[in-house]
């Protein structure tokens, strides 16, 4: 019986041993590796999402280090180690909900909330709340009145955490990645309930399976950001090309602008109404004609109205860009900053002479009426 005991000790120190080790390694070249991503890519943009998941990723790190010194010391009181274990866990999950502000994609239902001056409230306050009898539980090497803070903690995140990494997946069309983010926040919150049970053995495996799982997910988002900023990328006038097509099927006549040019799924077909298509196809015809390619918009007071204006405002052009934004990246997958502006500077100039006359400014050769 001592015999045995003596080997289930060896075995499960061995075990946390092992453990510890593949954690420190696996998620230090994780956060060398996602921090590595944001300076070449997100320090231009001025986006530290990344860099807060690479942090949430450090303390899994840190975590690994305390599996391996506790592992080679079995006499300490397995208080400390737990307490520890806390600690860095609700750090982790503080660094994930620090992120979230930074998605480019959020529910609607939860933008306003997570976007707004209080998120920092929202998550501190109960991070505190959570930290300080953590603390004092590692300080003191005894169980408090109330115990694995850390959970609750963790499970109000990974609420969150599903929600929007479903969103930012499907909002990118990347439906298959979407719903394994959705298992592997199950499984990590099948894990965080699991602790509760108190099986060190089996915990340790669900925590190495959950982490792995989020260390990839975590990858799949920034390959993502890297896919979508490759493929979303406005190019330069001189390299887009326009087609302009008319379909009749029956009585159904349906009118389609295709662009070239763009990164990844070669020519965009987009479908626009009548009014869309005839006023595109006049900048593209004025311009190919070699003529004075200038459009005028009506001026808001409209002094002369005897004069007869090319565009009645400057809406027709806003909703002519809107639709091909839609048709270019799907609606609601676009933004104003990152599409619409250089989507409008790209398409159209102005007359230097301020006479509120617009042109296209696609070359004349890439247009195909």
């Amino acid at each position: 019986m001592f015999i045995a005991a003596t080997y289930h000790l060896f075995s499960t120190s061995e075990t946390f041993l092992f453990y510890g080790w593949w954690q420190f390694v696996t998620c230090l070249f994780a956060f060398i590796a996602l921090l590595s991503i944001w300076w070449h890519i997100g320090k231009r943009q001025n986006d530290f999402g990344q860099v807060w998941l690479a942090l949430s990723i450090f303390c899994w790190s840190i975590s690994g280090l305390v599996e391996v010194y506790f592992a080679k010391n079995p006499g300490f009181n397995s208080v400390y180690l737990d307490g520890l274990r806390s600690v860095l866990s609700l750090f982790n999950s503080l660094f994930i909900l620090l992120a979230l502000p930074w998605f480019r994609y959020l529910p609607k239902f939860l933008e306003q909330l997570i976007t707004s001056k209080y998120w920092l409230w929202i998550v501190g306050l109960p991070f505190i709340f959570s930290l300080l009898p953590t603390i004092n539980k590692v300080v003191l090497g005894r169980e408090g009145i109330i115990n694995e803070l850390d959970v609750y903690y963790a499970v109000l995140t990974l609420i969150f955490l599903g929600m929007v990494l479903w969103h930012s997946f499907s909002k990118r069309r990347l439906t298959s990645l979407a719903y394994l983010s959705l298992l592997c926040v199950g499984i990590t919150l099948m894990a965080q309930f699991y602790k509760l049970s108190g099986s060190a053995i089996n915990l340790t495996l669900f925590s190495a399976i959950f982490k792995t799982c989020l260390i990839m997910i975590f990858f799949a988002l920034a390959l993502s950001w890297v896919k979508e900023l490759s493929e979303n990328t406005i190019p330069p006038a001189s390299q887009i090309s326009l087609a302009f097509e008319i379909i009749r099927k029956g009585d159904k006549v349906e009118r389609f602008v295709s662009f070239g040019g763009f990164l990844g799924s070669g020519n965009r077909k987009i479908p626009l109404t009548v009014t869309q298509y005839e006023l595109f196809h006049r900048f593209a015809a004025l311009k190919k004609s070699g003529d004075e390619h200038w459009l005028e918009i009506r001026p808001k007071n409209y002094p002369d109205k005897k004069k007869t204006y090319d565009i009645g405002d400057y809406n027709e052009i806003k909703r002519l860009l809107l639709s091909l934004l839609d048709g270019l990246y799907g609606r609601g997958n676009w933004t104003k900053a990152q599409h619409l502006h250089p989507l409008k500077d790209t398409l159209f100039e102005l007359s230097k002479k301020r006479e509120r006359k617009i042109g296209l400014r696609i070359p004349a050769n890439n247009i195909k009426l």
